[in-house]
């Protein structure tokens, strides 16, 4: 099957969220699945082009933009075995410090570098070949299926292609003033509700659902939620209409670099048939964290952006419960203001129980994965999140709120005994203080708390089953029945 992903941004290339990580990984799990792929990016100028050995491929043309024709370079790539990467060359839009912006906003004129982007990803693939399905992700190519069927005559070469549109965070839609629909070369009949128009504005990612062949997002939890006027974001009425083209499709994870039993920055290796080196990986947490070295206390974990959306508002609620609880409790991340006060606030009066470290480092990351007991997500809502099943891998146990994807990896542990964590369902301190303190109560039940550690340890949440399910997908869109 001949396949491309179109995607604003990829790992190794450039990275702004998750969403680099799947278009990274997708591409080489469908390759070793058999398919061919192409992976078709910015040329940002945030890439190492050096090093990851890019060359230009000396494909040259114009696109169109409003009333004029902006000039497109192609350099090129491969990764994995075989996989092309072809990035759209165009100082104008994209030799900038940041991705799509600056700590003090969005870059004004986002709306002409994605279209500028989606018109010349279709230009490129006239001039490579055609694919049988065209993967396009977020708002900012959300505009790939609507040129290839608003300007069907612009691109007779890509009649045939179908398409996909991968929502990977509807609150991000890709919204703008109606007065930039010069940009976009289409006649005013599709700056309707139906299509195009949101509240006298465009929205990119409403145009690329309604016109693309079918939708899909990272978790079948979130396809369900994203249907509701709590989640919808405005555009809940648009997936019902097209409920019967819309999928979920979990994330998955690269254990190439999440796994206990190969992972560099952890202290000592372990399985799980071997779980003895997670003891280790605790001492050296909490050694790292200034913690008294105490085996039997549980130590919490928390890897995350500091948000609303994330929970902490829920957070910051039970953190002096928490800390009666004799717990130890450790952050990573960086976010709003308001948080990163209030956790070093915390610090300092807890300082033997909390350890705040206010940055990004994938090392400590990798470190309280392996060392903490529990890990703590309360998302208000999670289209698929990761840090979860990294730390059913890991044999950290989850707490978690059920909502997308953690919805969809996470299972209380029950009488049969087939759970490998806690959730709790209404959105309050309350419900997530109980959560864990059922959490807790299993840690000190070893026989219990030994089999939520291997039910999460033998869960299969690798990008090859990801890629199986895009794969069954993509033949359904190509015959035809998605």
């Amino acid at each position: 099957m001949d396949i491309v992903e179109i995607s604003p941004e990829a790992v190794p290339f450039a990275k702004t969220g998750g969403l680099a990580d799947v278009a990274g990984s997708l591409p080489l799990a469908l390759e070793k699945q058999g398919a061919q792929v192409r992976l078709v990016l910015p040329a940002y100028s945030v890439i190492p082009y050096d090093r990851l050995s890019v060359e230009d491929s000396g494909i040259r043309f114009s696109v169109p933009i409003s009333d004029r024709q902006e000039p497109a370079e192609v350099l090129q790539a491969r990764v994995g075995q075989g996989v092309q990467v072809f990035f759209i060359k165009a100082d104008r839009y994209f030799r900038r410090e940041y991705l799509y912006s600056t700590p003090e906003g969005d870059y004004g004129d986002n709306a002409e570098r994605f279209v500028f982007f989606s018109r010349a990803a279709l230009e490129l693939l006239r001039r490579i070949g055609a694919p049988e399905i065209l993967h396009c992700h977020d708002w900012q190519t959300a505009l790939v299926p609507v040129f290839l069927k608003a300007s069907a005559s612009s691109y007779p070469e890509l009649g045939s292609v179908r398409t996909l549109m991968t929502i990977h965070n509807l609150g991000y839609q890709g919204v703008f003033w109606h007065l930039d629909w010069h940009l976009l070369s289409l006649p005013w009949e599709y700056f309707n509700p139906r299509q195009l128009e949101f509240y006298e504005k465009i929205n990119f990612l409403k145009g690329g659902m309604v016109f693309a062949d079918a939708i899909s997002t990272v978790s079948k939890k979130y396809a369900e939620e994203i249907r509701t006027a709590e989640q919808g974001f405005g555009l809940e009425g648009v997936l019902q209409e097209h409920s019967s083209s819309l999928y979920g499709i979990l994330n998955g994870v690269d254990y190439a670099d999440w796994n206990p039993e190969t992972d560099p920055f952890i202290a000592r290796h372990y399985s799980k048939s071997d779980i003895s080196g997670k003891k280790e990986c605790k001492r050296d947490l909490q050694q790292v964290c200034g913690f008294p070295e105490t085996a039997d206390v549980p130590v919490l974990g928390v890897i995350s952006r500091l948000a609303d959306q994330k929970g902490f508002d829920l957070l910051a609620a039970i953190m002096e419960d928490l800390m009666g609880l004799g717990v130890q409790f450790v952050l990573l991340g960086t976010g709003e203001k308001k948080y990163h006060e209030l956790f070093e606030q915390l610090q300092k009066r807890h300082s033997r129980g909390v350890r705040v470290f206010l940055r990004f480092d994938n090392a400590l990351a990798h470190k309280i994965e392996a060392g903490a007991d529990l890990f703590l997500m309360p998302s208000r809502y999670e289209p698929c999140g990761l840090n979860q099943m990294y730390s059913l891998k890991y044999g950290t146990v989850p707490v978690v709120r059920a909502t997308g994807g953690l919805d969809d990896t996470v299972q209380e542990l029950d009488p049969p005994g087939i759970g490998n964590g806690f959730r709790f369902s209404e959105y309050s301190p309350q419900a997530f203080l109980g959560a864990i303190r059922r959490a807790l109560d299993a840690y000190r039940r070893p026989e219990q708390w030994g089999r939520l550690v291997a039910n999460g340890m033998s869960a299969d949440h690798s990008w090859e089953r990801s890629a199986r399910e895009y794969l069954d997908l993509f033949r359904r869109l190509r015959e035809g029945s998605g």
